[in-house]
């Protein structure tokens, strides 16, 4: 998970408890702030809180006020201990956040984006706020159409981890849904060397924790209803309520667009298209040493398939339906261990619809219905002492794919068999070989594809069928340390991935991970250097009919490599650079 836990006590100069003390934690750079008071045994807690390091103050009446600043890099629980001092014998603290101790002193490039930050982004391409807010606040980072960006060059090559629950598949909502943007109180974006607990896909990572309700004594809401271009009104809504014990987030979500898809004219036609979403977490403490937080999310993409100029009657539509349920649990052994299990399923439910008449489609008419199914747990160790705070971890995960397929050629210029003088097509329905063009007074046409003549509707073709299920099985293990002395950081790291895939393709690989970082303090600047190698895994969506014998003749009909296993990539990946602190916030 990319949230810790803050735990302390209140205590005066004589030792007794200090009931009531109101204790603040902020990170003036990302906007995170969250308030507590302490309770009769003079304790406070801070749940959910992103990894980054904050500035803590206590104040209480007739005691001059406390700081201190803590550093949240693990999901051990911080304890802190804060002795206030009477007000008449004390001088005035004053707390001043400067860019050398809220400069995060790690090995990895990545942008920390809370949810004050989400709040003012703009949104260009419906149902895809989260891309946006990525490409928007992360450098490196570029946007494509849809939803999809390229992160450090890759096509989508990204990981996501929701509350510890990973996240490969591919977030366009061509493909599937996303988590909704007002359900995210911080993200991790790292675009630099990912560290061992990350694989799969890791040009970029995004590490996310969602918004809590616990801790929340007062209900708190909000509604906002919004209308733009292309007719696109929305309505968004969060609601929390919780307390020491227990809390629930919501988040729900709905829109309707006249240009939901990007459009190949600059006027849309026939792209119409809603997402509703929704997202709740619940959380539960049991005790002290044990938490419980259990995430659901229902999501739904209606769309056109937007046409072009020459397709004025085509009404080709994509539905797109998540369901996501992913429970987690943590149990604290002491002050310096902890142990974090996140099972989880998630399923895509593609269907892809021709229209009424198939012969309105052009150049083709095509069909699918597809699902894609992951579940599986990743569990790992947290050990935290002195320089030291080492995970060990290992994940479990299985893909089921499903696939159904259907696909005819109904434009007759596709792929003409006969072309006349000027090379214009030819219809000639009875015409499948092009030696038989002369005789009727054409040319055979030079681009002719002899393997889609089969599916050529107009030449009395047939609809090509597919369907295929299979599995797609991963394994892997890892252990990470990050190790601090002074200024110094260092991340050493090892993963080792299993990859068993659908069409027996089968992978091993040890991947070492190194980061360095060092804070200059003067300067307020820290350096940083790494060393990654990934295993890159191919992307799920499609990938039975991409690689199944059943489907190599459509394969070969329109690639002249033809049909090849898609195996995982391996990649060495080196980082280097430097941040610096260019403001100071008081």
């Amino acid at each position: 998970m990319a949230s810790g836990t803050i735990e302390g006590t209140v205590v005066d100069s004589t030792g007794a408890i200090v009931v009531g003390a109101m204790v603040e934690i902020r990170n003036p750079i990302t906007g995170f702030e969250q308030t507590a008071v302490t309770d009769s045994m003079g304790t406070f807690r801070f749940t959910n809180i992103p990894f980054n390091p904050y500035h803590l103050q206590v104040s209480q009446p007739g005691f001059a006020p406390a700081a201190q600043d803590v550093n949240v890099r693990s999901a051990v629980t911080v304890p802190i201990k804060v002795t206030l001092s009477v007000a008449g014998i004390s001088e005035t603290v004053q707390v001043e956040a400067g860019g050398q101790d809220i400069l995060e002193n790690v090995p990895y490039a990545h942008a920390d984006v809370n949810i004050s930050t989400l709040d003012k982004l703009p949104m260009f391409s419906p149902a895809s706020g989260l891309s946006d807010a990525i490409v928007l606040s992360s450098p490196g980072v570029v946007a494509d159409s849809n939803g999809f960006f390229h992160p450090l060059g890759d096509h989508a090559q990204t990981s996501f981890a929701i509350d510890g629950q990973p996240i490969s598949d591919q977030q366009s909502k061509a493909f599937s849904t996303q988590v909704p943007v007002n359900a995210i109180q911080n993200m991790e974006v790292v675009t630099g060397t990912p560290n061992a607990e990350f694989g799969d896909k890791t040009s970029l990572v995004v590490n996310a924790t969602t918004r809590s309700g616990l801790g929340l004594m007062k209900p708190k809401g909000e509604v906002r209803a919004q209308y733009g271009s292309f007719g696109t009104p929305s309505i968004e809504t969060n609601f929390g309520i919780g307390g020491p014990k227990a809390g629930w987030f919501m988040a729900a979500n709905g829109l309707r667009s006249g240009r939901f898809l990007d459009t190949p004219e600059f006027n849309p036609i026939h792209a119409i298209g809603n997402n509703s979403n929704a997202f709740n977490r619940f959380d539960y403490l049991p005790s002290s040493k044990d938490a419980l937080h259990l995430n659901i999310l229902l999501a739904r993409n209606w769309f056109q398939t937007p046409n072009s100029l020459d397709q004025p009657t085509q009404d080709q539509r994509q539905k797109v339906v998540t369901f996501d349920f992913a429970p987690g649990y943590q149990h604290t052994f002491n002050s310096t261990m902890l142990m974090t299990i996140n099972p989880f399923v998630r399923q895509d439910r593609v269907h892809y619809y021709p229209s009424p008449d198939p012969t309105d489609d052009s150049p083709a008419t095509l069909s699918q219905n597809r699902r894609l199914t992951n579940w599986g747990v990743r569990a790992d160790f947290s050990y935290t002492a002195g320089h030291h705070n080492v995970k060990v971890g290992a994940q479990l995960m299985q893909t089921h794919l499903q696939e159904n397929f259907s696909l005819g050629i109904t434009d007759f210029a596709f792929n003409p068999v006969c072309v006349n003088a000027a090379g214009d097509p030819q219809a000639l329905p009875a015409v499948t070989n092009p030696a038989q063009c002369a005789t009727r007074g054409f040319t055979a046409n030079p681009d002719f594809n002899p393997g889609l003549l089969g599916l050529d509707l107009t030449r009395g073709g047939s609809l090509f069928q597919f369907a295929a299920a299979g599995n797609v099985n991963e394994y892997a293990a890892y252990v990470q340390d990050a190790i601090t002395i002074g200024h110094l950081t260092l991340n050493p790291g090892l993963r080792i991935d299993r990859y068993d895939g659908a069409g027996r393709i089968y992978d091993t690989q040890a991947e070492p991970r190194v980061g360095v970082s060092y804070l200059i303090g003067p300067s307020q600047t820290v350096l940083r250097a790494g060393y990654a190698r990934t295993m890159e895994t191919p992307y799920n969506e499609n990938l039975l009919v991409a690689t199944s014998e059943n489907a190599s003749a459509l394969v070969a009909a329109f690639s002249l490599e033809g049909q090849a296993p898609l195996k995982p990539g391996h990649r060495n990946q080196y980082n280097i650079g430097l941040q610096q602190a260019l403001s100071r916030y008081v």
